[in-house]
C-alpha cells in the first residue's frame, strides 16, 4: 500500500496518467461501513470527495445530519454506520471503535490514518481543498527557499522593490493553484520546468514538497477571504493620482459618462478610498457606505431595463426581472408583470446601465484600479 501511494504521489507531481496495476483514484480505506457510505453518499456525490477531511465522530455526526436535512435518504442504521466508519477512519480522536451513534449523539473515532490520501482530479463541486496546518508550515519552507522573491511573502505577487525581469505573478488568483487539489495542477506544472530563486529547477521538488506546497498555497488563499486573517480592509490608496486622470480620461473612456465637474463632483467627500473602489469596480453592487463619518448611503443601483418587441404589436419597455434562453419578464411603468417566450422573431433588447463598468473588468489591470482609487480621491 505504501509503495502504491508513493508510485501515485510521484505521479502528481510528475504529471504522468499511470494505468494497468496501478490505480491512483481516490479511493475509500477499506473497512466496516465502507460499502454503505459508498451506497448512501454516492447517489448525489462522489463518496471519496470525503477524503482529506479528518474531523471528529461529532462533526462528522453534524455533516451527515446537514446531508439529510438536504434530502439525502438515510435511515438510521445506516446513519450509525456511515458515522462510525467516518470516524474510524477519517477521524481525529483516538477512541475505541464500533460505537456509531445516531443522529445528533456523540460517536467514538479512531486515531486518524498518519498519511493524507493521495487525491487526483476532482470529486465534483464539493472537492475542497482541505489544508493540513503542519503541511502548510513545511510547504512554507519550500516556499521561502524557492518562491518567495518572485511571488511576494503572501503569494500575491512581488512589490516593486523587485526587478520587473523577477516579478512573478499572483499565485492567489492563479487558475493553477485555484484548480489544483492536493498538487494534481501544481505537479505537472513544476514538472514542465520552472525558474525558482535557489537556482534549482522545479522538477527537481519531491512528491511531498509539491504537496506540502499545495498545501501552503491554499492556505494564502484561505488566507485572502474573509474567512482568513487579512480579511481587515487594507490601504488602498497605493496609485498615482496622475496616471489614473490619464486612464479616466483616456483608455479608460470614463469621463464619456463622468465628469469631475459634475456628477463626480465632491465624491471624496461623500465615500472613503475602500468605498470610492468598490463603486469604481462594481458600482451595480450595493457597497459599503462612508467610514468614519464620512459618508452617507451609497448611491442605489440602477435597474436593468429590457424593451420586448413582440411578433405582433408595440415594444413593451420595463425593469428586468428575468431573462434567459427561454423566457422574458420585465414589469412596466405601471408596475405591470409581463412575459414572453422567446420565439423565433421576438425581439429582445437589454440595456444595463453599468455595462461599460462590466466591459472593463477585462481590459484594466489592479494598478488601473488603484490608479483610478487615487486619483478619484483628490475630487474633494
Amino acid at each position: 500500500m505504501e509503495l502504491k501511494r508513493f508510485v501515485c504521489l510521484m505521479s502528481v507531481a510528475a504529471g504522468i496518467a499511470l494505468t494497468g496495476a496501478v490505480d491512483c483514484r481516490a479511493q475509500l480505506p477499506d473497512g466496516t461501513g465502507k460499502a454503505t457510505v459508498q451506497r448512501a453518499c454516492g447517489t448525489c456525490h462522489a463518496a471519496e470527495m470525503v477524503l482529506g477531511r479528518a474531523m471528529s465522530a461529532e462533526q462528522w455526526s453534524a455533516e451527515v445530519s446537514s446531508m439529510v436535512a438536504k434530502g439525502a435518504k438515510i435511515s438510521d442504521t445506516d446513519f450509525a454506520q456511515i458515522v462510525d466508519y467516518l470516524a474510524t477512519n477519517l477521524g481525529t480522536t483516538p477512541a475505541p471503535a464500533g460505537r456509531g451513534g445516531g443522529r445528533g449523539q456523540a460517536t467514538s473515532a479512531a486515531p486518524a490514518p498518519a498519511a493524507a490520501p493521495v487525491r487526483v482530479g476532482g470529486s465534483g463541486p464539493n472537492d475542497k481543498h482541505v489544508v493540513d496546518a503542519a503541511a502548510a508550515d513545511r510547504g512554507r519552507s519550500v516556499y521561502i527557499a524557492d518562491c518567495v522573491t518572485c511571488h511576494g511573502p503572501k503569494a500575491r505577487g512581488a512589490g516593486d522593490a523587485v526587478p520587473e525581469n523577477q516579478k512573478g505573478p499572483d499565485l492567489v488568483r492563479s487558475l493553477t493553484v485555484l484548480h489544483d487539489r492536493y498538487g494534481n495542477t501544481l505537479g505537472p506544472f513544476l514538472a514542465k520546468g520552472h525558474s525558482m530563486q535557489s537556482g534549482k529547477p522545479s522538477s527537481s521538488l519531491t512528491a511531498a514538497q509539491v504537496l506540502d506546497l499545495s498545501h501552503f498555497l491554499h492556505q494564502k488563499v484561505g488566507d485572502t477571504l474573509r474567512s482568513g486573517p487579512y480579511s481587515q480592509i487594507q490601504n488602498v490608496l497605493t496609485g498615482d493620482a496622475a496616471a489614473g486622470a490619464a486612464f479616466f480620461n483616456g483608455a479608460g473612456k470614463c469621463n464619456s459618462c463622468h465628469s469631475p465637474a459634475g456628477d463626480l463632483a465632491g465624491i471624496a467627500k461623500k465615500y472613503d478610498p475602500p468605498t470610492l473602489q468598490q463603486q469604481f469596480v462594481f458600482p451595480q453592487g450595493s457597497g459599503r457606505g462612508g467610514r468614519g463619518g464620512r459618508g452617507g448611503p451609497v448611491t442605489p443601483t440602477k435597474p436593468t431595463t429590457v424593451t420586448v418587441t413582440p411578433l405582433s404589436g408595440a415594444p413593451v419597455t420595463g425593469v428586468l426581472v428575468q431573462l434567459d434562453d427561454f423566457n422574458v419578464s420585465l414589469r412596466d411603468s405601471a408596475g405591470a408583470y409581463k412575459t414572453w417566450k422567446r420565439v423565433r422573431g421576438l425581439k429582445v433588447e437589454k440595456h444595463d446601465p453599468y455595462q461599460a463598468h462590466i466591459d472593463l473588468l477585462d481590459q484594466y489591470t489592479d494598478k488601473n484600479i488603484h490608479d483610478v482609487v487615487a486619483y478619484l480621491e483628490t475630487l474633494k
